[in-house]
């Protein structure tokens, strides 16, 4: 039988007129993705569409339908009863990325309300809940009602996505991952904005990055990307801006779950890889500037500074830990993080500079350690992982630690200590510095 949207408009007509480069009309969206949720559109010819938007392409007016129409899939999160500003930030996602466990009670001791959610690990790119739960009793899923109780009361969550927000967009995912759709700029930005428009936020910043260990590899693809995000996000009524951030190598000195939750938490005592803070102030700064509480990003970095030197960031932090049902200790003493029993070291083979550090080989290496997953439906090790003991630029001496691997049994080591030392490239010239912020995009 033929699915139909009204009685005179089918599913496969507007699966053609998409196939031949024509828009689609917000009604007719909206229809689409309402049917999709009841099932009378299936799976096969929302692939077939997915198909044709991946050729066709979308004008921001469709994208914006298909966003809103995804987000009103399921429940919307109304924080309205909240007076204060809700803004959230969301990773493209990137190895070693562990900025949303310090930037989150960071921005929320500055007086935001931040309801950070998060996804898991898949592939070479961690996720941010399985670095959370590496803190022992950590909860990352929390009921609609716990998570407007916990903002009212301390204004900062750290969570995943609940069931019953936009489910059509989880859905329409799953289909787009076995049919080669993934890679769409406007499936792309549907899919992100329809889950963060449902948590209730007044504005949302984006660190998209671009790189070998991101999924947008150069620079004009994540520009567009970006671009897209932030004009749709506004057209849906959000301020919204965007950070394309340098993912060319792993962000600090860690990559797994304990070892990269204990490197955040070195930031809110003040410390912590200077590349992590560069990206943690840069969107902090750009969190607290749409949220109104700064009107400059000189007096937003001001702000942000004295959240970490008068320590309510990581009191904030605290608090967060411990309304999750966390052992809140650990945000004291990081260092107690429990990591893997078996590690073993990569030594430089030669004297010279650090030229190239492969944040895909290392990122796979991890996961193969135990640190992430290969399918989603995979456990993890919150002990595996690497430490690296070298930056790019880094001067080093034949025999001197590269990196340190941990494991919960050898063979994991062995079978990925090649990986890692093939990753990195020693060179006799030192190569020039970058920053991690390449560009701010705000429409």
């Amino acid at each position: 039988m033929i699915a139909r949207m009204r009685k005179d408009l089918s599913v496969p007509e507007l699966i053609v007129r998409k196939r031949e480069g024509g828009a689609l009309k917000n009604d007719e969206i909206q229809e689409l993705i309402a049917g999709f949720i009841r099932g009378s559109v299936t799976d096969y010819q929302m692939s077939a569409l997915a198909m044709a938007i991946y050729f066709r392409g979308m004008g921001f007016e469709e994208t914006v339908a298909l966003t809103l129409a995804m987000r009103d899939s399921g429940r919307v999160v109304d924080l309205a009863f909240i007076d204060a500003p809700k803004v959230d930030k969301h990773s493209t996602g990137g190895v070693g990325d562990k900025v949303s466990i310090c930037l989150a009670p960071l921005v929320a001791s500055c007086g935001v309300v931040v309801p950070m959610m998060s996804g898991r690990g898949l592939g070479h790119t961690g996720g941010t809940l399985d670095k959370l739960e590496a803190i022992p009793g950590f909860r990352v899923h929390l009921s609609v009602r716990e998570l407007r109780a916990q903002l009212r009361k301390i204004g900062c969550a750290l969570i995943g996505q609940t069931e019953d927000l936009a489910p059509a967009d989880r859905r329409l995912y799953a289909l787009r991952d076995v049919t080669g759709t993934v890679e769409s700029i406007p499936l792309i930005t549907s899919s992100i904005l329809s889950k963060k428009l449902a948590e209730g936020i007044d504005a949302l910043v984006l660190d998209v990055k671009v790189g070998r260990g991101a999924f947008m590899k150069t620079e004009p693809e994540a520009r567009e990307l970006a671009r897209c995000l932030v004009r749709v996000g506004r057209l849906a009524g959000k301020d919204v801006s965007a950070l394309l951030t340098d993912m060319s190598s792993p962000i600090g000195y860690t990559v797994g779950n304990a070892l990269e939750t204990a490197e955040a938490l070195e930031v809110l005592h003040g410390a912590g890889p200077e590349d992590l803070q560069e990206i943690t102030f840069a969107l902090g700064a750009e969190m607290l500037r749409v949220a109104g509480v700064a009107k400059t990003k000189a007096r937003a970095m001001r702000q942000l500074e004295l959240a970490l030197k008068n320590r309510t960031a990581l009191a904030k932090m605290r608090e967060v830990v411990a309304a999750q049902g966390g052992d809140a200790r650990m945000v004291d003493e990081p260092d107690r993080l429990p990591l893997s029993k078996h590690r073993k070291v990569v030594l430089a083979r030669d004297d010279g500079f650090i030229t190239d550090m492969d944040p895909l080989e290392i990122g796979h290496a991890s996961m193969r350690l135990g640190a992430g997953r290969a399918r989603a439906e995979d456990g993890v090790d919150p002990g595996a992982g690497v430490r690296l003991h070298c930056r790019l630029g880094d001067e080093v001496r034949e025999g001197d630690i590269l990196a340190t691997l941990y494991a919960s049994r050898r063979a994991l080591i062995e079978a990925s200590i090649d990986r890692v030392a093939s990753s990195f490239r020693i060179g006799a010239r030192r190569p020039p510095r970058r920053g991690r912020i390449v560009e701010i995009i705000r429409r």
